[in-house]
């Protein structure tokens, strides 16, 4: 298992990073812990959670999958080898926090109530799930600046962050859901300001959406703040699974119809392209649309995620996959008549 620096924290996360939300909704506690225990004996390092977790977000399981990692964490004891990562929630569920915010008392409240959940007393990397202000994520196009809108600063923010970063409960703090403007603003206060310096982004990416190419991957590399990728098959879609309108049974998209961000008639188009590239070239299409997430140099991690073993032992098996020159260049070409088809 490949490993790369988070920023400049001096700590090293493994290329895979094993993301956990659909435990404690389609995944039992014993089917973590199993996951985990797997994704641990491959070789990976690094496991990413969230405070508003499982999806889909719904009072009654809110903070689940965190508990059912606490349990597996005390269950197995060695702490210290593992880089844990979750996420405060931004404005929008009402069943956290009564309405979260990114400020000072949402920050210190939403810290206190993972570290319960999760059994441990740090977190290694503590990311904000979303921006406080209006901006373009979630498949969000056409920003509009609201001069009326009611948020948190970025200032308090941070600075609710270094608290809990000298308090011990954080090593490093990292953004997630957030645009070239949010990254570099956050840069700017840390290096003015002394407040914390943001050592990643956790955003989409992945064949259908490659966004973050535009504005922000230049900044990994040169800020040293690269790319936590998520969703990088899509929501499965890229797995081929979906196509032609098939929903197969305990799917995800079978089972919550909320998620349509990958299943425009382009992005099903574009799907169908880089399936038969796949086929073409003996590989499973999972696998060759992680393995190209996982070449790309501006990535610290890819979040992979699977509801099943058998999902799982496909999605490892990508870490070992090189996608040859002629792959690519096919690839490209879709890329060139799909452009981002699902943002």
């Amino acid at each position: 298992m490949q490993t790369r620096p988070l920023g400049d924290t001096g700590i090293e996360v493994s290329r895979l990073c094993l993301g956990t939300m659909t435990f404690g909704e389609q995944n039992s506690e014993a089917e973590a812990h199993e996951q985990l225990d797997r994704a641990v004996a491959f070789g990976i390092n690094f496991i990413d959670t969230a405070e508003m977790y499982p999806v889909p977000p719904v009072a009654e399981t809110q903070g689940r999958t965190e508990a059912y990692i606490g349990s597996w964490l005390k269950r197995r004891g060695s702490r210290d080898d593992i880089i844990l990562a979750t996420k405060a929630t931004g404005p929008g569920p009402d069943h956290i926090r009564g309405g979260p915010r990114l400020s000072r008392d949402h920050l210190h409240q939403a810290i206190d109530e993972s570290l319960a959940r999760l059994q441990t007393d740090y977190i290694d990397l503590y990311q904000l799930h979303w921006p406080e202000r209006n901006a373009n994520f979630f498949g969000k196009l056409g920003y509009a600046y609201d001069e009326e809108e009611d948020t948190t600063s970025l200032e308090e923010t941070l600075a609710a962050l270094k608290e809990l970063v000298e308090a011990g409960k954080v090593r490093a703090i990292g953004l997630s859901n957030d645009t070239p403007w949010g990254v570099m603003r956050a840069l700017h206060l840390a290096e003015t300001q002394g407040l914390p310096r943001v050592a990643s982004v956790q955003n989409p990416y992945n064949l259908l959406n490659r966004s973050f190419e535009v504005g922000l991957a230049e900044i990994a590399h040169r800020e040293r703040v690269g790319l936590l990728a998520y969703s990088p098959l899509a929501f499965g879609m890229l797995s081929g699974k979906y196509l032609d309108g098939a929903r197969p049974e305990g799917a995800r998209l079978t089972l919550f119809e909320r998620f349509q961000r990958y299943t425009n008639p382009q992005a099903q188009a574009a799907t169908a392209e880089y399936v038969r590239i796949a086929r073409n070239a003996d590989l499973d299409p999972a696998r060759m649309a992680l393995a190209f997430v996982n070449s790309r140099d501006f990535l610290t991690s890819n979040i992979i995620g699977a509801t099943s073993m058998a999902q799982l032992e496909s999605n490892l098996a990508s870490e070992s996959l090189r996608l040859d020159g002629e792959v690519l260049e096919a690839i490209e070409d879709v890329h060139r008549r799909y452009s981002n088809p699902a943002p």
